[in-house]
This record gives structure tokens, C-alpha cells and sequence, in this order.
């Protein structure tokens, strides 16, 4: 599959594109299940269009825990059936469909009872296996093994002796879940769905109670476009009560917002070689390894405020520090927090008071013909999400439609990444940059480091690390603009890459150079570059001040202190 560029003319085309016919279906969400839906429905042959109102990954899909795992907690509540068809989804992105974005993680779940506890957990952590075996794409995950506590602290230097008896280490695996999610809508575009960001759907067209369409609002322009599709299908996570809204009519089903905020260390903060899965009061809380850092999360508290910028407060902070240093040798301080971020989930509503009992399966309606609507769920089964959507939206349309594929269908960057991989030397001598260097692209863009090197050729500044925040290329902020759809200085400091969370300035030393970088591409002008880089330093005053507030609704008061992002200058 040839791959196409996400670039500001692209964006244009594809608006204009979706107001001039009626398209099969329109994707309503740039999340991850709404790209997957229009992945889905753009590889059965239909005529697509996918409309975000911010970035892709904005929400919900770039603030997880980047984990890719079958739950190893729902066994406990005994859904299994979750669980095989999580197993069965990580086995397919790593074997097959984002090799390059999803790769295996250890962790060490330590034990603080003899016999019965490891017992009782060795159990699960087999059936963890057996269930992941049983789908048939377990392969490449090692088996879990047995511990002793000499032998977990050989893992992770960093636990303290009383905090164990001996452990268990077994596998799951992680992805940046940003960068996935903007190349399951770039795919969906390379098989000719029309995708567009910074287009916020404003209300529904409706003929005879019949949903025909939307009126979508160009927020870089302000003008409005009319897109005509036979099914709309609504994939707005935590804001699906208010899309559906716009049809009038009272939705099948509510979804619940829940908070889940994380913390970001540097990784010589911990000693270790594995994550760290440790039970608290109220659920799990993991140490994940990511790059030269470690996420640490989460909490899961009921959110009713503001849904575009969730924020946390100095409780959750207190409440991730206390749990993580009661098996830390060397506590860690609000010194070492270099990021913070807090994400909402989409969770369907239920009976139980505590999100953390509420359901991740999800859930498919129709509320009024044309609409359908897709919810819950978790990030993992995103891709089964995307399919029972479009199954349904499919199942009004009148001609014969396809089944689902997109089994088969791996990521841009997927296909060749083994085999450049393994030719990473090569790949370093021919392009002048270090061995380390050619990891970290492959990593992040797979076999599309060719078209990120050729920025390099063009101009060999763009080989040089990106002030203030080393680990990323210049190249990198260009290509997130010109080939990856980032609008603003916000998406490629947040998303195209994780500068916001990975600098102890929160991205503020790199803000002015990547907008310069990629002020031409873009069409910046001195004035919007000033703007950009304004807006981004409130962003990130907001947040800070965010999180030394006691509470909710202080720290959503102070978050919103700073303006949404302001559009192009004309």
C-alpha cells in the first residue's frame, strides 16, 4: 500500500471532497475506534470521510496508559470472553499490524503472602497465558515465570525488601498510543477515506427522522460544509451523549467519564528492567518502562467537568506517589515528575457507583435510522470496535457490502519493518546518523524512515536534535506537519511526538524552534508563530497550576484558564 501524505493540502482536498457527494459513511471522532471505523469501512470498498474536532488522539486516545493488554484484572471478575478477544487483538498488532508501534513489555507483580497468594495469582497469570495461546498469536511473548524475591530484585533492583516475598514476571505490550491512532486514519486515507482535523460536527442533516448527513464547521476557516452520508456513525467516546444530541432523540445507552491521570519519571529515577504491576485499594497500578522514562498510573475517579482538557489535581498526584513508594527503595518526589497527564475513559454506564466495576465492553446502536452509534470498550479492541460499527452502519446500506478485513491489513509502516530492522546499521552508515538513532525512527515510523530521512537529504539541519528536547529530530516536527496532519505547535509538541510529557519543562525550551520549523509548511506567518508558541506556554502554566490545586474542580478551573488553540491568521 502506497502511502499518502496527511498534509494541509490533503486536509483541504478532503473537506472539499466530502461536501461535494454523498459519501457511503461519515466517521464522526478522530480517536482510535473512529479512525478504525473508517479504516474498516474504506478497506470493504466504501466512500469514506472521517471528521475530527481537534487532532486525532486528541481525547481519550493519546492519554492511556499505552498499555496493549488483555486485562489481566478481568479474569478476577471472571470475563473472560474480554479477555481472549484483548489476547487475540494485542497477538494480531504485534505479529502483524503495527509491529513498529507495538512491542512486548515485562512486568513483576509482587507477592506479599505466601503460598495461597502465589497460588491464587500464579493461576491467573497461566490462564493470562493459556487464553493468549488459544487465540493462536501469543507468539513472541514469552511464558510467565516464578520469582523469588532475590530474584524479582534482580529484575527491579529499585523494590524494597519488606515490600515482597517473590513474584511473578510475565508479558503484555505497549504502544504510543498517539502515534497509532494517526496512522490507523493515515492508512484509512492511503485506501482513500477522506480525513480532516480541526472539522467539528455542529449538528446533524435530517430528512423525514432520517440522519442524511452533518453540518460540518472548518475551525481553521470557519465556514461550514454540508456532508451527505447514508450512515453516520458516531465514535465521540466520552462526548457520545452530546453527539447524540443532535438527533433529537434519547441515545440507547449513557457513557460515564472516568479519570485515570499518570505521572512521567525520568528512568534512572527506578532501577529495573521490568514494569511493575502493584494492587491498591481500589485497582491496579502499573510502572511501565517507556524510553528512557517510566509511566506511572492510574487512578480512576467519576469526572463530570470540562471533557477537552481533564485535569489533575495534587490529590491524584499524592495518591500515585503513596502507592508507588510503598515498594520503592528510594521514594520518589514531586522533583522527579517531569510529565503529567490525565485522559478520560468512556466507560458504558452501569449501576455500580465505582468506575472502576463499570463496563469496558462496548456497545453498537442505531438510535434513529442513519446513525449509529459505538461506545466503551477499551483501546486494545479498538480494531473489533471499528468492526461491529461498521457492521452495523453496512447492514442499511442497500448494496452488498464486504466483510470486515482489516485483519489483514497492516499499518503504513508495518510491512518491511522487520526486514529494515534488522538492517539498521546499514541504514545508519547510508544516512550519517547513529545506530541509536535509526532505532528510535524505525520505531516511530517503521518503513516510512525513508520518507522522514529524505527531509534529511533535502536539508541536513533537520538531522540535528530538536533544542530541548534531544531524543527527537528536527526532521521529525517537519514531517509530523507535512506528512502526518498536525495542524498547531500543540499537536506535534503532544502527540507527534511526547515532548509535553517526556521534558521536565514540559516542551516550553523546544515550543519556538518547532514552530519555526514548521511555520512554512503550515503557511505560518511571524504574527501566528508568536501566537502558537503564546498559547502553548498558557497550555502549559494551566496545567501546572492544575495540579497544585486539592481537588476536581479547582484544578478544571485553573486548566482552563488557558484558551483552546487559536486558529490561522488569514
Amino acid at each position: 500500500m502506497k502511502s499518502v501524505a496527511l498534509s494541509p493540502e490533503a486536509r483541504t482536498a478532503a473537506l472539499q471532497a466530502m461536501g461535494d457527494r454523498e459519501l457511503d459513511v461519515l466517521v464522526v471522532g478522530g480517536g482510535v475506534v473512529g479512525a478504525g471505523a473508517a479504516l474498516d469501512a474504506a478497506t470493504r470498498g466504501l466512500s469514506v470521510g472521517l471528521v475530527e474536532a481537534r487532532d486525532f488522539a486528541s481525547g481519550t486516545s493519546s492519554r492511556s496508559s499505552k498499555l496493549v493488554h488483555g486485562g489481566l484484572r478481568y479474569l478476577e471478575m471472571l470475563d473472560f470472553r474480554l479477555v481472549a478477544e484483548a489476547l487475540q487483538e494485542r497477538g494480531l498488532l504485534i505479529q502483524h499490524l503495527a509491529p513498529h508501534l507495538v512491542r512486548p513489555v515485562p512486568f513483576v507483580y509482587p507477592l506479599t503472602h505466601h503460598v495461597w497468594e502465589r497460588f491464587y495469582a500464579g493461576a491467573g497469570v497461566a490462564l493470562y497465558d493459556t487464553l493468549g495461546l488459544l487465540s493462536g498469536r501469543a507468539r513472541g511473548l514469552p511464558h510467565h515465570r516464578h520469582l523469588t524475591r532475590r530474584g524479582a530484585r534482580r529484575v527491579v533492583p529499585s523494590l524494597r525488601k519488606d515490600a515482597l516475598v517473590g513474584a511473578l514476571e510475565y508479558y503484555d505490550a505497549q504502544v504510543d498510543d498517539a502515534r497509532h491512532t494517526m496512522e490507523i486514519a493515515r492508512t484509512a486515507a492511503a485506501y482513500g477515506a477522506h480525513v480532516a482535523t480541526r472539522a467539528r460536527v455542529v449538528g446533524l442533516l435530517k430528512d423525514s427522522g432520517r440522519v442524511i448527513g452533518a453540518t460540518v464547521q472548518d475551525l481553521e476557516s470557519g465556514e461550514r460544509i454540508d456532508v451527505r452520508a447514508k450512515q453516520v456513525i458516531n465514535a465521540t467516546g466520552v462526548w457520545t451523549d452530546e453527539t447524540q444530541g443532535f438527533a433529537g432523540e434519547r441515545g440507547k445507552f449513557k457513557v460515564r467519564a472516568s479519570k485515570g491521570i499518570h505521572l512521567v519519571v525520568p528512568r534512572d529515577r527506578i532501577r529495573g528492567d521490568a514494569g511493575l504491576i502493584l494492587r491498591t485499594e481500589k485497582s491496579v497500578l502499573f510502572v511501565i518502562p517507556w524510553g528512557r522514562h517510566w509511566i506511572i498510573g492510574t487512578t480512576d475517579t467519576d469526572w463530570d467537568l470540562d471533557k477537552a482538557h481533564p485535569a489533575a489535581s495534587a490529590a491524584d498526584i499524592e495518591y500515585l506517589l503513596d502507592h508507588v513508594n510503598a515498594v520503592l527503595e528510594q521514594p520518589l518526589t514531586h522533583e522527579d515528575v517531569e510529565g503529567v497527564y490525565a485522559g478520560l475513559r468512556p466507560l458504558l454506564h452501569g449501576e455500580s457507583e465505582a468506575t472502576s466495576k463499570l463496563s469496558r465492553e462496548h456497545a453498537v446502536a442505531t438510535p434513529v435510522p442513519g446513525l449509529v452509534v459505538v461506545a466503551g470498550g477499551k483501546y486494545t479492541t479498538y480494531r473489533v470496535m471499528a468492526r461491529d460499527a461498521v457492521d452495523a452502519a453496512v447492514h442499511s446500506l442497500d448494496a452488498k457490502v464486504p466483510a470486515s478485513c482489516t485483519e489483514n491489513v497492516p499499518l503504513l509502516g508495518a510491512q518491511g519493518y522487520t526486514a529494515l530492522r534488522n538492517s539498521t546499521h546499514q541504514l545508519a552508515a547510508r544516512s550519517g546518523l547513529h545506530p541509536v538513532r535509526i532505532e528510535h525512527l524505525l520505531g516511530r515510523y517503521g518503513s516510512l524512515i525513508d520518507e522522514v530521512l529524505d527531509l534529511v537529504v533535502e536539508d541536513p539541519t533537520l538531522a540535528e536534535p530538536l533544542t530541548g528536547a534531544e531524543d527527537y529530530l528536527r526532521a521529525e516536527v517537519v514531517y509530523g506537519a507535512s506528512h502526518e496532519g498536525a495542524r498547531h505547535l500543540e499537536d506535534i509538541l503532544a502527540r507527534r511526538t511526547r515532548v509535553s510529557i517526556e521534558t521536565f519543562d514540559r516542551g516550553v525550551g523546544a515550543a519556538e524552534e518547532t514552530a519555526k520549523l514548521v511555520a512554512p509548511v503550515l503557511g505560518w506567518n511571524d504574527e501566528q508563530i508568536a501566537r502558537e508558541v503564546d498559547h502553548y506556554v498558557k497550555r502549559v502554566e494551566a496545567e501546572r497550576e492544575s495540579q497544585k490545586m486539592p481537588d476536581d474542580a479547582t484544578a478544571d478551573a485553573a486548566r482552563l484558564g488557558a484558551p483552546d488553540v487559536v486558529p490561522v491568521s488569514g
